[in-house]
């Protein structure tokens, strides 16, 4: 066990990495963040901030000599340093977890191998991986960046040979995964957390719902029969298993019109769609980040109460700093803002999650906060259940 008052590194200094970071300070433990920029949302709340490139041979040196346990809040770390850093501290999760979740191909290929339902794909690497005779069958689709793509980026949807050839060129040759398009029912996460002793334990089922490629509103529990919930937590169990993995990981699933389900994305990381577990659940997903890498018992993952989470993007600053009085008026709203200094469209700036003792009542409420939230803003966005 590595107890409170130790020093735990951190690569990365997004949000997740700040509410990672202010769960560890919670337990009494101390945190040296990793990361390039001068004023990130992470660095500001650290005990410590190292301002270096994640494959800086020195401020790796330091965290692996200052602290006894090293993890990561984005799967965009290169596994190199994380793969560095294993051979003097505890690092969770592994480099060669991260290297499967951060290559779509590797991670598309390894759920395939390992008997994982997935949509209907095919690599794209080259000119020639363009004329397969499979391609037909995955147009419609969506051709999707191999490496670095997220909430929408580096995504181009397709409806035919011509436009799949203009979207690769567009993607500037990049290796690419050409996925089928399917009509879904509903999208689903699943966050599963597996320790060093091999315990494992799920949050509840979150359902999500995106707005241009950024996922807009997760509702906890997810509005599903059961047996879909079941299967859906058995099957991140199942995953984090076979990938052998140590830490927090979120799944991601399709849901299709007949109940099937299929692996879309796993992140090796908290996820955006299990923040509601901060304010909602016994144990977050952050403070359980924090007990796998210091070897502490996993926490219980139970629900208080239902959740919606409400994400707070940069397009809600368009005149200024949003009306927070406006969020705060229902009174089960819990704001949390990232420190960011400057909004930009489709940003992530924060988020608000709205609990209550009914599912669709949370929802309701964040609902509202975004009606009027965004009608200051000066747009005019429809509301949707």
């Amino acid at each position: 066990m590595i107890a409170p008052g130790t020093w735990l590194g951190l690569l990365g200094g997004g949000q997740l990495g700040r509410m990672f970071t202010m769960a560890a300070q919670s337990m009494g433990y101390k945190v040296l963040v990793l990361d390039p920029g001068s004023n990130s949302p992470a660095g500001t709340v650290a005990d410590a901030h190292l301002q270096a490139e994640y494959t800086d041979a020195k401020a790796l040196t330091e965290i692996a000599l200052r602290c006894s346990a090293a993890t990561t809040e984005f799967e965009n770390v290169p596994s190199e340093s994380l793969q560095r850093l294993s051979e003097k501290c505890v690092v969770s999760p592994a480099a060669s977890s991260v290297a499967v979740a951060q290559d779509r191909i590797r991670e598309k290929l390894f759920l395939r191998d390992q008997g994982f339902a997935t949509a209907p794909f095919a690599v794209i690497q080259s000119e020639s991986d363009l004329h397969a005779r499979e391609i037909d069958s995955l147009l419609p689709g969506v051709l999707k960046v191999s490496r670095f793509g997220y909430d929408g980026k580096g995504q181009i949807r397709v409806s035919s040979r011509d436009e799949l050839r203009d979207a690769f060129h567009t993607l500037r040759g990049e290796s690419c995964v050409l996925e089928k398009f399917l009509a879904l029912h509903k999208e689903l996460s699943v966050v599963v957390v597996r320790g060093f002793d091999d315990a494992v334990v799920t949050f509840p089922v979150a359902e999500n719902q995106h707005a241009h490629g950024i996922l807009d509103v997760s509702i906890a529990p997810a509005r599903v029969a059961s047996h879909v919930a079941n299967e859906a937590r058995q099957l991140a169990i199942d995953l984090a298993n076979k990938l052998d993995y140590r830490g927090v990981l979120c799944v991601e699933y399709f849901v299709l019109d007949n109940g099937r389900l299929l692996v879309n994305e796993i992140a090796p990381r908290p996820h955006n769609s299990g923040h509601y577990s901060i304010d909602a659940c016994v144990t977050s997903q952050f403070e359980q980040q924090v007990r796998v890498m210091c070897s502490l018992p996993l926490g219980d993952t139970s629900m208080h109460v239902a959740a919606a989470m409400l994400n707070l993007l940069g397009d809600l600053w368009a005149n200024g700093e949003p009306r927070w009085e406006r969020v705060l008026r229902n009174g089960g709203a819990k704001l949390h803002l990232y420190g960011k200094s400057e909004p930009r469209p489709g940003r992530k700036m924060g988020h608000v999650t709205v609990l209550s003792q009914q599912t669709d009542a949370a929802l309701n409420g964040a609902l509202q906060i975004k009606s009027a939230l965004t009608a200051d803003a000066g747009k005019s966005e429809p509301r949707s259940a």
